[in-house]
């Protein structure tokens, strides 16, 4: 099945080097991770991508950035698509944590640990609608129908409170807040709020 378009945003440092393949090699490389390790998910669709751990960012110059980590070999990561409406996201994200990358299938996200394949988390929101980078806060967030998550250097920091009764929109992100509008059944109108990123509580 062909995939929805692709993005590739890296606001974060990332000791690892991604391509988005159009669809699986007919000769698989030896090291394939298949995430989230159901194959009757897999078969609805999927997000192939192909990983080389490197030195990345952390290095002096360009040359260091080329360099792969010692016994680093690269992957094939197939990554089971949630949904196939345009809507959700599908693409590569670097992650508050250097060796990290975030891997969106159709709304599905998975966090991989490049350095050793075999440990990666899926994003408990399903579907993820919007992924945001918050650099100065660290982490990088997942947005949803009604609520915020994020992820930062440590794995999940926070989700927040329904923040919307069905959808809501990031606006700005402004240093250590984050602010957006989210739509009111009672009221039938969008509201506004701000949450503070270092702890995903509400400003009253």
């Amino acid at each position: 099945m062909e995939m929805p378009d692709t993005k590739m945003e890296l606001h974060f440092p990332a000791r690892w080097r991604a391509e988005v393949l159009g669809s699986r090699p007919l000769i698989l490389p030896r090291r394939h991770f298949v995430y989230p390790q159901a194959v009757e998910e897999v078969e609805k669709g999927a997000l192939e991508v192909m990983i080389w751990p490197e030195a990345g960012a952390g290095g002096s110059n360009a040359e260091d950035r080329k360099k792969h980590l010692p016994g680093a070999q690269p992957f094939l990561a197939t990554c089971a698509l949630g949904f196939r409406d345009p809507v959700t996201p599908s693409g590569v994200w670097s992650c508050p944590r250097a060796e990290e990358i975030c891997l969106v299938a159709g709304g599905y996200a998975y966090v991989v640990d490049t350095a050793a394949p075999e440990r990666f988390r899926m994003v408990e929101m399903r579907p993820v609608l919007e992924v945001r980078a918050a650099e100065e806060a660290g982490l990088l967030l997942f947005v949803g129908h009604r609520t915020v998550m994020a992820w930062s250097a440590d794995g999940l920091r926070w989700q927040s409170e329904p923040l919307s009764d069905e959808g809501l929109t990031i606006t700005a992100i402004d240093g250590e807040v984050l602010r957006g509008v989210g739509w009111e059944m009672r009221s039938d109108r969008e509201r506004e709020f701000v949450l503070e990123l270092g702890t995903g509580r509400q400003q009253s």
